[in-house]
């Protein structure tokens, strides 16, 4: 299919103009058809790349502004011409692609529709059995009646089964059809109605157009020759029982039926109808019970079937027969006793032989002539074997002479003369009359000559009456098939009808038609072809010509080909059409490393995309599909799971016989090292144990050698790390010289490092006293007074300090401890309070000052506010002018304020002197 794409769009494209690959300056290969247009990778893509031989580059078009007008017009022309071809050619690439895409669809639905038929077609056969089987689970119905219904109504639910003879093509759900009445085959609505007008076309042809209407010509059913009348031609769409025209499309039932109940009358007619829904076909027999009793009568009515009402007996008929003699020993049985079967001795009619003859045919003549003497006493019966008199003698009684104009009384022995009057018969020509005398026997042929017409009435000519006259003109009438010449020597008009086979193929295309010539089409091929399975048990009989488009039926035969592998049977599936589905059984072949068998499945015929097809040339070839090659692969490694123990022996795991060796499980090595305090750290490898009782947990010579230092736990405050490499053992005492700090921080101290170690608290105290008084602030603010200790200072400072009383004018030096224990404090004298008290007095008038002189101030804003709203001054609208008298502490005030400061500095100082 895709092959045939290929060439067809490859055609077409090669038709418009030959595609050359250009390069381009993009990603990907541009190609430049017929019409100049590029394409890149795949259809209709445009990238960049050199420009199409239609397009104006700059240069050319700076070039063309000096070229003349024709030569404008002839690139104009040149370039519509291009546009036009390049159109035209991405059209028909379209159309293409379209063709190709709904040719893939097609493929795809009917293969999908192809493998989910075989499920439907089991359940729908299911149901059509289980329809039917009611009429005959009762008193032995007759299934072969049913059959032809039952046909017809699986074909109507298998699609394309039901076909058109006319047009020989599928008859579809949604399509209007009829049926015929007579072998109930189903025809297309347009197909039928052409068929049965070109049929009475056909018959009313050769009349004249006087005769032409007036008779009702029939045309016939294409199948089965069953005539109908022209009033019958189908217009109208009905569905199968006649009831609803124009039945809706419903898949819940029978095509073309409109789901009712059929009641049709039955054939032949037994007074009931059709109980199914409407079907296509013939109703099925009868299915009522009627109560009836056998042929013979003899036996008690029994209920039956409607349509196998008449039964037998089988007891012995008993009736008299025809010879009168035996009766009828046949069992029960329908319509007339059959002829007697007996043998006996009978004679003939004449009764001159007698015969072993049946006893059905007691009368039986024999060939001897019967030789009786007749009354007349001279002759004898000339009559065979006869029954009853012979009769008189034939010569007896007045006789003719021979001209029949002359009558004798003779005996019969004598013989009657002639007359002697003329003969005067009517000669063979029917024109003249015998001129001879009165004779015996026939006459002579008519020898005069006249002038008589040829019989196409062309010619004429002088001859003897007793010769016919035909010219030798051959007559050019068609025939009635309107194909051929009559072509016969002096046809008189009236041609015969075409005597040559007609010869033309059939719709079915595998036969010609065996008819004479005729006109009009002709009647569908009667032949019929069984569609087989692939083994020929299963097969289904359609209409020839419909053999190429029917899917072959599904057999439920198992498939017999014999196995293509290595395997003496294959799996049991159907039988089917192309190659076997590949062998899934286990493969079962003896590995030739290591004797196990091959457990996967059969690999004889593996399918192998093939590499080195051709390669598309450009966008109007499709990509072709990956092709596969059958070939036999190599059996897959063994995977026999082997237990196997890894390296270094830490695990044993199930290996696949094809890796089944030496290997690393991937984990650390983890054997103690010489150091006995790492582990190697290799991953798992090799190790050879030198001595038999190592033990597995022992390094081998392949472990890795210790290189770091030790990294033991030092003791509790040793910073420094052991000076030997790693090793086993306690590390050495550390004597390296520590600096640590003294216990006020200040002077730093050098001590070997094991004697910090290993000294109790007392000693570690005395180690990290450098001897120096304690530079440490009290809570009071002095320097703590005794050595370097460690801890908090001891609170017990001596110094003197001054105390003041709360006026600061009172002072006293006390010792620091008692101060900050609260136990001495100094009070102010009355001197103290008299400083105080005048300090409060200066205070109390300053602020009595200001608070009048903030009234005041006030009351000025209010009398100039007054005076504004009163418009005293409306014409001049100057602002009022408060003149406010200051007092003498408003004037004096930033000065005096600093001398009264500095006079009570001066008495306070004075006072404290005092004191002091």
């Amino acid at each position: 299919m895709e092959a045939s794409w290929r060439q067809v769009a490859g055609g077409r494209g090669r038709a418009r103009g030959r595609a050359t690959a250009a390069p381009s300056s993009g990603n990907g290969l541009h190609l430049r058809g017929a019409g100049g247009g590029r394409e890149k990778g795949s259809v209709g893509a445009v990238g960049p790349g050199p420009s199409p031989r239609g397009a104006a580059t700059p240069a050319a078009a700076g070039s063309s502004a000096g070229r003349s007008p024709a030569g404008s017009e002839a690139l104009q022309t040149s370039v519509a011409c291009e546009l036009m071809s390049q159109r035209k050619f991405e059209e028909i690439k379209k159309a293409n692609q379209a063709a190709a895409k709904k040719l893939v669809e097609e493929h795809f639905s009917s293969s999908s529709e192809e493998e989910g038929d075989e499920d439907f077609e089991g359940k729908q056969g299911k149901i059509v059995a289980n329809t039917f089987t009611t009429y005959t689970t009762q008193t032995d119905g007759d299934m072969r009646e049913l059959e032809r219904t039952k046909q017809y109504v699986h074909e109507a639910f298998q699609a394309g089964a039901m076909t058109c003879l006319i047009c020989i093509a599928s008859v579809k759900r949604n399509q209007a059809v009829w049926s015929c009445s007579g072998c109930f085959c189903i025809f297309h609505m347009p197909c039928i109605q052409k068929w049965a007008k070109d049929s009475q076309f056909l018959v009313s042809s050769p009349l004249t157009d006087d005769d032409f209407g007036k008779r009702d010509y029939p045309w016939p059913c294409p199948k089965c020759r069953f005539e109908y009348k022209r009033s019958d031609t189908p217009s109208r769409y009905y569905c199968y029982c006649g009831k609803v025209e124009d039945p809706p499309l419903d898949p819940w039932l029978v095509p073309h039926s409109c789901g009712q109940v059929c009641e049709r009358e039955f054939k032949p007619p037994c007074g009931h109808k059709c109980l199914l829904l409407c079907h296509p076909g013939p109703c099925p027999p009868c299915p009522k019970m009627v109560t009836t009793t056998c042929y013979c009568k003899k036996a008690k009515p029994i209920p039956r079937r409607c349509s196998a009402k008449e039964w037998s007996c089988q007891l012995p008929c008993g009736r008299k027969l025809l010879c009168g003699q035996h009766k009828c020993e046949s069992p029960c049985h329908a319509g007339n006793c059959p002829p007697c079967p007996r043998v006996s001795r009978q004679k003939c009619v004449c009764g001159k032989q007698a015969a072993e003859r049946s006893c059905a045919s007691p009368l039986w003549h024999c060939d001897q002539v019967c030789g009786k003497t007749l009354p007349c006493g001279h002759h004898t019966c000339e009559q065979v074997c006869h029954v009853g008199a012979c009769g008189q003698c034939p010569r007896s009684g007045k006789r003719f002479c021979p001209c029949q104009k002359s009558k004798f009384s003779l005996p019969c022995t004598e013989d009657v003369p002639t007359c002697g009057d003329s003969c005067d018969k009517v000669l063979e020509c029917g024109i003249h009359r015998c001129s001879q005398r009165c004779h015996r026997g026939p006459c002579e042929t008519c020898r005069q000559e006249v002038e008589k017409q040829c019989r196409c009435g062309k010619h004429t000519k002088r001859m003897p009456c007793h010769k016919p006259y035909l010219c030798e003109t051959k007559c050019v009438k068609m025939r009635d098939c309107q194909k051929h010449q009559c072509r016969r020597k002096c046809c008189p008009g009236n041609c015969p009808p075409c005597d040559q086979n007609c010869g033309r193929t059939l719709g079915c295309r595998n036969h010609k038609c065996p008819s004479v010539c005729h006109r009009g089409s002709c009647y569908p091929c009667p032949e019929t072809v069984d569609v087989k399975c692939n083994c020929g048990s299963t097969k289904v009989t359609v209409p020839c010509g419909r053999e190429r488009t029917t899917r072959p039926p599904k057999c439920k035969e198992q498939c017999s080909r014999p196995p293509t592998c290595h395997h003496t049977s294959q799996e049991k599936h159907r039988c089917h059409f192309g190659s076997c589905p590949p062998c899934h059984q286990p493969c079962q072949k003896v590995l030739e490393k290591c004797g196990h068998l091959c457990p996967a499945p059969c690999h004889d015929q593996a399918l192998i995309k093939q590499t080195g097809r051709h390669q598309p040339t450009g966008p109007w070839e499709q990509p072709s599909e990956p092709a596969f090659i059958q070939t036999a692969l190599p059996c897959p490694p063994c995977q026999v799971p082997i237990p196997t123990e890894c390296l270094g022996k830490h695990e044993v795991s199930p290996l696949p016989c094809h890796t089944v060796g030496p290997y690393s499980c991937k984990r650390v090595c983890g054997r103690t090292l010489d150091c006995q305090n790492h582990t190697c750290m290799k991953e798992c490898h090799k190790v050879t144990e030198i001595v038999a009782f190592i033990g597995k947990n022992k390094a081998g010579p392949e472990c890795l050698q210790c290189e770091e230092g030790c990294s033991k736990s030092r003791p509790l405050g040793c910073p420094h790390p052991c000076v030997l490499p790693c090793h086993p053992g306690e590390c050495p005492p550390c004597v390296q010289m520590l600096r640590i700090k003294c216990h006020c921080k200040i002077t730093s101290l050098y001590v070997e490092c094991r004697k910090i170690t290993t000294a109790d608290i007392d000693e570690k105290n005395l180690l990290s006293c450098c001897k120096n008084q304690c530079p440490k602030e009290l809570p009071c603010g002095h320097r703590c007074k005794e050595m370097c200790h460690p801890g908090e200072c001891p609170f017990n400072c001596n110094q003197k300090v001054k105390l003041r009383c709360p006026c600061k004018r009172i002072k006293k030096e006390l010792q620091c401890n008692k101060v900050r224990e609260n136990q001495i404090s100094i009070e102010c004298d009355t001197t103290c309070k008299e400083m105080k008290r005048k300090a409060s007095e200066i205070k109390e008038a300053e602020a009595k000052a200001a608070l009048e002189e903030e009234k005041r101030r006030q009351q000025a804003e209010l009398e100039a506010f007054e005076n504004r709203l009163k418009g005293r001054r409306k014409k001049s609208r100057k602002r009022d002018e408060v003149t406010v008298e200051l007092t003498l502490w408003q004037k004096y005030k930033y000065s005096l304020l600093p001398a009264c400061a500095l006079v009570v500095l001066v008495f306070a100082w004075y006072i404290a002197r005092d004191v002091a």
